[in-house]
């Protein structure tokens, strides 16, 4: 999907919102599988964290089990490591639309079977792209155990490439992206800025692809894609819910083991050089009522030691009604409508950014002179200590809400193990988060939040001829 940055609450950690309320695990017996493996002590700070178990198939596909035997379902959530970090121009878009395509038939099962199956055995499911990922997201009731496994290692296996159904993905992908970037004022803006803010690494193509690219994927192209990138050793699984590791790595060795392994996909190794100047973008477009205004500074990889105190910071900025720049644009000098923050999380260094909605008519400067006033003020000054405080209660909410639910430990888990490394990383979230200083975050103030090293996007309405 389009990356757009959202009104991201202050150090979440990208979790799915409740379902149910999690009481300890029951304590499943040890796996007596090959290559599976307890987990050292993650965290006695989560009930019933000390019982995840991984496993790994012969293949190369690894498994990260956690039971949860609150409620009598199951969450797997399927990470494959692809998005539009790894296409090149002619095929930029494709990760976006194999997550449209992996729901659309197999060698065995025809178009939209995949939903009718885990329909009627009581499933849902959804997927999502980014510039790093692709993820399947699935949730069942524990009796469709079976039937879940058939069909992912089906997908997996035996995709089909009927003409007829990829032609007609394509031109779902193409409306999809006439109404989330073509068609929108804020999607455009933040597509011209991710290729301004990028001169070398892929982040600066758009993930649901430029549309000459759309029109023009080759079947061939397309084979080659899912060959490369849709090979078991490739993918991490992370179930969550009602199970025992052992029929999950039963199920698992059954429906996936057999599926062969690839050859790695080939590294990205290309560094964005720093940047050593402000650059600026102005978008004129008909058929908007009101201006933006949108900021982007190149941020640490989510693996680095700032990255956590730039979420803190950009947090205090732009998270919510008590936020800097909500209080000061808003409430104060009443220049903006809404104003919100977010932080890139992937494999290489992404963007940090802060952005406002101006009222029709409104002045794009005077909102960036209060922006770089209040981004001054806490690079001098610091974080108060109560902005602190709310800060570090906002990251420990966020972390308990999301192990409250089968769906949000999938979420953290895959999340931790894609972009922090290891999934054990979770875990000492707690304690990351209150040992965030407001040193830390007047430091990375001052060292990030330049202007040399910023993008700065304005979107202009103009009038339709």
């Amino acid at each position: 999907m389009p990356r757009v940055p959202l009104l991201a609450a202050a150090l979440a950690i990208a979790l799915a919102s409740p379902l149910h309320a999690a009481g300890p695990a029951a304590p499943p017996a040890t796996p007596a599988a090959t290559g599976a493996a307890a987990a050292a002590e993650p965290g006695a700070v989560v009930p019933g964290a000390a019982d995840i178990v991984v496993h790994t198939l012969g293949n190369g596909m690894k498994i990260v089990i956690w039971p949860d035997h609150d409620i009598p379902n199951v969450a797997m959530y399927t990470w494959y490591r692809v998005g539009g970090r790894n296409e090149y121009p002619g095929i930029t878009g494709m990760a976006h639309y194999f997550e449209h395509m992996m729901f659309n038939g197999t060698k065995t099962r025809a178009p939209g079977e995949f939903d009718r199956t885990m329909e009627a055995a009581g499933g849902a499911n959804n997927a999502y792209t980014s510039n790093d990922v692709t993820v399947y997201q699935d949730w069942f009731p524990r009796s469709a155990l079976e039937t879940i496994f058939e069909l992912e290692g089906d997908r997996m296996a035996n995709l089909d490439f009927d003409p007829e159904v990829v032609e007609s993905e394509r031109g779902v992908v193409y409306s999809e992206r006439r109404t989330r970037v073509d068609d929108d004022g804020f999607g455009t803006l933040i597509e011209q800025m991710q290729a301004t803010a990028f001169v070398a690494h892929p982040y600066q193509f758009p993930v649901i692809g430029w549309p000459s690219d759309i029109e023009n994927w080759k079947l061939e192209d397309l084979r080659d894609f899912y060959r490369t990138y849709y090979a078991p050793n490739n993918a991490t699984m992370f179930v969550v819910g009602d199970v025992t590791p052992e029929e999950i790595i039963a199920l698992a060795e059954k429906y996936i083991a057999p599926i062969p392994a690839q050859a790695p996909p080939e590294p990205i190794t290309t560094v964005e050089p720093a940047q050593a100047g402000e650059r600026r973008i102005v978008v004129r477009k008909e058929g908007i009522q009101a201006p933006l205004l949108a900021m982007a500074w190149h941020a640490p990889a989510a693996t680095e030691d700032d990255w956590l105190a730039l979420q803190v910071l950009l947090g205090l900025l732009g998270d919510g009604d008590s936020s800097r720049l909500h209080q000061r644009l808003v409430e104060r000098d009443a220049i903006a409508v809404a104003t919100g923050s977010d932080l890139d999380r992937g494999f290489d260094p992404g963007l940090g950014w802060v952005y406002a909605i101006l009222p029709p008519g409104g002045d794009p400067a005077a909102v960036e002179r209060a922006v770089d006033e209040e981004i001054a003020r806490i690079a001098s000054e610091g974080p108060t200590a109560a902005e602190l405080e709310k800060a570090r209660k906002a990251a420990r909410a966020g972390f308990w809400r999301g192990m409250q639910t089968i769906s949000g430990k999938a979420q953290a888990l895959g999340s931790y193990e894609t972009f922090h490394g290891d999934w054990r990383k979770l875990f000492e979230a707690p304690a990351q988060f209150d040992a965030i200083t407001a040193e830390d975050v007047k430091r990375v103030a001052a060292r990030v939040l330049v202007a040399d090293n910023r993008t700065l996007g304005t979107l202009v309405p103009t009038a339709e001829e």
